[in-house]
């Protein structure tokens, strides 16, 4: 049994934060309606398509049943609240403001319902002098300080590179599911009433900033690009090899990086005073990298990453989604699951990144992402019981 059957929740979401959210919530049991606009969700049209139909809406929406509805119109209204009557939480991205406007706001939800639920996720958050501004995930990451941080060491003249997915949606998608689960159990167990959960894109970005912020108010320090190293730990860094691959190297510890030193033949630098703890070596971090690169440069990426592995070293070749599809420890731990999509054919998913003893991943995935209105009929007449 998954943790979350019988839990019951509301999906009035479009792009990538709120759904992402609900596919989390789903993929561990939720039942999760989403409330689609008559032409569907406009993230249908992004990527590939096959027939028509959306590649990546077959992940997007797995484990949710759709239905479409004008939300503007009165019966829409109507039958959106009588959705969240029955359910645990709603989860939303619209602009703040937007729902109050049309009359399904959350003074409206939870007069049908107390108890309700609400994660609110936006760009800037539901109050503050940028509640009203449009933001997309590249905002969050700009905002937020990451795109800051990936930008070329000592190159103004490139722009920063993306991280390539929509990061900061899925930090605040896991960020709101997270908090959903912690509010409903709050209500559940110890009689908290329904409550509202403001969640947003620059925030979850934020979160991550580890110890630039107290750097900052202590010692007036700006954190600045550092390339494929971090300035808090040495040697960590991703090194060319004679094939032209990359292989990343994270030789952070004592015991490591001595084990990598006698290695890569070079326990002389291991022996060096200088080089005894991790702050020595972060002083020297381009005289270890050079070292190391030096090595790398002599072999093909997987001969040099057996190499690492039978010493013990933590590396990895850079994967590219290829190599992720045909790893066996991708295939062993269903990482990688085929599964049959009735509007795509057999289609290769993502595994839901947990594990639960007693349940495969393959019991997680229960169906793919659907057709926009697939669910019309069975939720507005078997669920909420409307004569047909």
């Amino acid at each position: 049994m998954l943790p979350l059957q019988g839990m019951k929740i509301v999906e009035l979401g479009h792009y990538i934060a709120a759904p992402f959210c609900t596919r989390l919530l789903a993929d561990l049991g939720a039942e999760v309606i989403k409330v689609e606009p008559p032409g569907g969700d406009p993230f249908r049209g992004w990527g590939a398509q096959k027939d028509g139909h959306s590649v990546w809406f077959s992940v997007h929406g797995r484990n949710k049943l759709s239905v479409t509805l004008d939300l503007k119109s009165e019966e829409g209204k109507r039958r959106v609240k009588a959705l969240c009557a029955r359910a645990d939480a709603m989860v939303e991205n619209f602009r703040p403001g937007y729902l109050e406007r049309i009359g399904l706001g959350p003074e409206v939800l939870h007069a049908e319902n107390p108890g309700l639920v609400i994660a609110r996720i936006s760009g800037y958050g539901q109050d503050g002098p940028y509640r009203d501004k449009p933001a997309f995930g590249a905002i969050g990451e700009a905002m937020g300080g990451l795109r800051h941080l990936t930008a070329h060491p000592g190159v103004t003249d490139h722009p920063p590179p993306r991280c390539g997915v929509s990061i900061s949606d899925d930090l605040a998608g896991m960020y709101a599911a997270m908090t959903l689960v912690s509010a409903c159990w709050g209500r559940d167990t110890k009689g908290q009433k329904g409550r509202v959960l403001d969640l947003d894109l620059v925030s979850s970005v934020f979160s991550l900033s580890e110890g630039m912020l107290p750097e900052h108010g202590l010692f007036g320090w700006v954190r600045q690009p550092a390339g494929a190293a971090i300035t808090t730990a040495a040697p960590t860094n991703t090194y060319l090899c004679a094939d032209g691959k990359w292989l990343c190297i994270a030789g952070n510890s004592d015991l490591i990086f001595r084990r990598l030193m006698a290695m890569i033949g070079r326990a002389d630098i291991a022996a060096d005073p200088r080089m005894a703890t991790n702050g020595g070596r972060c002083a020297h971090a381009a005289e270890l990298d050079a070292a190391i690169a030096a090595w790398t440069k002599t072999l093909p990426a997987v001969a040099a990453e057996a190499a690492l592995d039978a010493a013990e070293v933590p590396c990895s070749r850079l994967y590219d989604i290829a190599d992720c599809a045909a790893d066996p420890h991708f295939r062993a731990r269903e990482m990688v699951m085929e599964v049959q999509d009735p509007l795509l054919g057999p289609v290769l998913h993502p595994a839901p990144p947990f594990r639960l003893d007693g349940v495969a991943p393959s019991d997680m995935v229960r169906w793919t992402g659907r057709a926009a209105g697939a669910d019309n009929d069975h939720v507005f007449h078997e669920i909420l019981g409307e004569t047909r």
